[in-house]
C-alpha cells in the first residue's frame, strides 16, 4: 500500500508540474481559470498522498524517523504545501517549477533507498526544536526560490525581453514584498530552532553537532544582516538575491550537507537530530 501511495504522489506532483508549465505559457487563454483550479486540486491530492505515506514512516514506535531521504521527503513535503497555501491566494504557483521536480525525486528515492531507523527521541522540548528547524529550513527554501525569480524578472524587464513565465508573474515590487516577508518569517523561525536547540539540546556544541551549529549561526547571521540592510539602506535586486541565497547555502550545509556526508559517505551515526 505504501510502494502505491509514493507512486500515486508522483504521478499527481507530475501531472502538476505539467499544468503549472502549460499555464505559463498559455496565461493569456479566456479559459485559465478552471485550468488553474484543476492544477490547485491535483497539488492538493499529491500534498495529502504525500503526507499519508509520510506519517508512518516518520512517526514509528522507535521515536521520529529523520534519516537523511526521509528528511528530505519531509521538508520538500512542508514546502510544497506551503507554495500551494500561498498559490491559493497570492498565485505563487509558478515556483512549484522548481520543487515539484525536486518533491518528485524526494518520494522516489524514499522507494529505491527506504530508511527505518529513528534518529531522533520523543523529547517534547526536542520534538519542538526539529518542527521549528524544518519549517525555518521550508520557509527560506521558498525564499531562495523567490530571490531567483526576482532576480530573473528584473533582468528580462530591464532588457525588455519578456516571457510567458515573467508576464505571469506578479508586478515587480509584489515580488520583491513578498520576498522580505517570507525571509522575515524564517529568520524568525531560524531563531526559535536555534534558541531551541540551545535550550533542550544538552549541548549544542558537541563534536558530532558543532559544524551544524556554527553553520546554523552564521545563516542566521547572514539573513539578519539583509534584514538589517533592507530596513536601513533599502537593499534589493541582485544585493538581496546573493545575501539570499548565501544565508540559504550555510542553512543547507548546516542541515543536511553534514548529515549526507555521515549518513550516506561516511556510514556514520544516523541518530542525529537535524538542527
Amino acid at each position: 500500500m505504501s510502494i502505491i501511495l509514493k507512486y500515486s504522489t508522483i504521478l499527481f506532483y507530475a501531472l502538476t508540474f505539467v499544468l503549472i508549465l502549460g499555464r505559463a505559457h498559455r496565461i493569456a487563454d479566456s479559459d485559465q481559470s478552471g485550468k488553474r483550479g484543476a492544477m490547485l486540486l491535483l497539488w492538493f491530492i499529491a500534498c495529502a498522498l504525500h503526507a499519508i505515506h509520510l506519517y508512518p514512516q516518520t512517526f514509528t514506535k522507535l521515536g521520529l524517523n529523520l534519516t537523511f531521504y526521509n528528511a528530505v521527503s519531509i521538508m520538500l513535503f512542508i514546502i510544497s504545501a506551503l507554495i500551494l497555501i500561498l498559490s491559493i491566494t497570492k498565485k505563487r504557483e509558478f515556483l512549484g517549477l522548481f520543487i515539484l521536480p525536486i518533491a518528485v525525486a524526494s518520494v522516489a528515492l524514499t522507494i529505491f533507498r527506504p530508511e527505518t531507523a529513528a534518529s531522533t527521541s520523543s523529547l517534547h522540548g526536542l520534538q519542538i526544536h526539529i518542527v521549528t528547524s524544518l519549517f525555518a529550513f521550508s520557509v527560506l527554501t521558498i525564499s531562495a526560490l523567490q530571490s531567483i525569480l526576482l532576480f530573473s524578472q528584473d533582468r528580462h524587464l530591464r532588457k525588455h525581453s519578456v516571457g510567458s513565465i515573467t508576464r505571469a508573474l506578479p508586478p515587480l515590487h509584489d515580488t520583491e514584498k513578498f520576498l522580505f516577508q517570507t525571509i522575515s518569517v524564517g529568520f524568525v523561525l531560524l531563531s526559535v530552532a536555534l534558541g531551541s536547540g540551545f535550550l533542550f539540546l544538552e549541548n549544542m556544541f558537541e563534536q558530532h553537532l558543532v559544524h551544524k551549529t556554527i553553520l546554523s549561526i552564521i545563516a542566521w547571521i547572514v539573513f539578519a544582516l539583509l534584514l538589517a540592510g533592507r530596513w536601513q539602506f533599502g537593499w534589493r535586486g541582485q544585493k538581496a538575491m546573493h545575501w539570499t541565497l548565501g544565508g540559504f547555502g550555510f542553512l543547507i550545509l548546516a542541515y543536511l550537507g553534514s548529515k549526507f556526508v555521515q549518513e550516506l559517505i561516511l556510514s556514520g551515526v544516523s541518530s542525529l537530530p537535524i538542527t
